[in-house]
């Protein structure tokens, strides 16, 4: 892998989790989790009409640079240009964390890039490049996707640039098990790693119908399936980021236990820890304790109701609290040392809170 101009790269991915950017941290780092193995696919194995398409392609696909700032933490995405004046679609948890972006072209330009769209929930954000154009451009699908079709995707996993990922769709409207995740996605067998995030998903009319979001690994941290949020031309996820729409997700700012989530008596969300600054914080909720040596002493507070609602564990509590809007004030039943407990918490969005980010 090249060098990038910032940090070394540090690499981190969970069984099921964001199909992450590629990432770096300060030097002497050490890498907490191996990635998954990346199955080259080189663009002269590939057949000739898929070559041509990833050839066409290519020029309107871009490697995405974020820089944290606060942290010193930046990483590696993918994204692809679908104006000609320089606006670039990608993932949402490629740049929300950052502060700072960049992207690379297959020209070699490194252009600098602000985020001026952003739908959190449905993974997806709108960068606006700085840089004299026009662009080559990747249109967006006119056609519903087709089960069973070839798809072809183009990504910076493994330390490459801009390579090819082949592969088949096999489900429409999946669901990721998870209400942190996007949920409708396209499921497909493109074997994908981190670095390919935000990168286009392109059926055999060179259209593309989706932008990679997470994947799925085997026992031995292979890639079982990728997935990806569709995207068509004129929808209303899309006409809303080129409106300019940001649109958050509402958080109070608890950070789940998911090992002991929904095993507790009564089962609920188990918090792991609070963010700093959060209305959670305010609102006295607690997290897990540890003792000097980092061994756990004592569970956080179990999230049992939101609302009213029964919540059983760490997925039914984040599901609910989705189901409201930033600003609004909600209710969270909580058990605390066998009593239960409640508060009243205002919620904000998850970009002002950095704990979360």
């Amino acid at each position: 892998m090249r060098p990038l101009p910032w940090l070394p790269v540090l690499l981190l991915l969970a069984l099921a989790a964001y199909l992450l950017p590629e990432r770096w941290t300060a030097p002497g780092a050490v890498e907490t989790a191996s990635p998954p193995a990346v199955q080259q696919t080189l663009p002269n194995s590939l057949p000739e009409n898929t070559r041509e398409l990833f050839t066409r392609s290519r020029r309107a696909v871009v490697r995405v640079e974020s820089l944290n700032a606060r942290t010193g933490e930046g990483g590696i995405g993918t994204g692809f240009f679908i104006s000609e004046d320089g606006q670039v679609l990608t993932a949402y948890h490629v740049v929300g964390s950052g502060q700072l972006f960049q992207i690379r072209t297959l020209s070699g330009q490194t252009l600098p890039a602000r985020v001026t769209a952003y739908d959190a929930q449905a993974d997806v954000a709108l960068l606006q490049v700085r840089g004299r154009g026009p662009f080559p451009v990747l249109k967006l699908a006119t056609r519903p996707p087709r089960v069973g079709e070839t798809v072809l995707a183009i990504g910076n996993s493994g330390g490459d640039f801009l390579q090819p990922r082949r592969g088949r769709l096999l489900r429409l409207g999946a669901e990721a098990g998870r209400a942190d995740f996007p949920q409708g996605t396209l499921e497909m067998d493109a074997p994908l790693a981190p670095g390919d995030s935000g990168g286009p998903i392109i059926d055999g009319n060179g259209q593309a119908i989706g932008v990679v979001s997470y994947i799925r690994l085997d026992g031995s941290g292979q890639t079982r399936a990728s997935y990806a949020v569709p995207v068509t031309e004129g929808n209303e996820l899309i006409a809303a980021l080129r409106r300019g729409e940001q649109r958050d997700v509402p958080v109070v700012g608890l950070i789940f236990d998911m090992r002991h989530s929904g095993f507790t008596d009564p089962p609920g969300g188990v918090v792991d820890r609070i963010a700093r600054g959060s209305p959670a914080a305010r609102a006295g909720l607690r997290g897990a304790t540890f003792d000097r040596n980092g061994n756990l002493t004592g569970l956080g507070d179990v999230i049992v109701r939101v609302n009213g609602q029964r919540t059983r564990d760490a997925n039914e509590v984040i599901s609910a609290i989705r189901r409201a809007k930033v600003g609004d004030t909600i209710t969270l039943g909580y058990v605390r040392d066998g009593q239960e407990r409640e508060a009243r918490i205002e919620l904000v969005g998850m970009r002002t809170l950095p704990d979360l980010n």
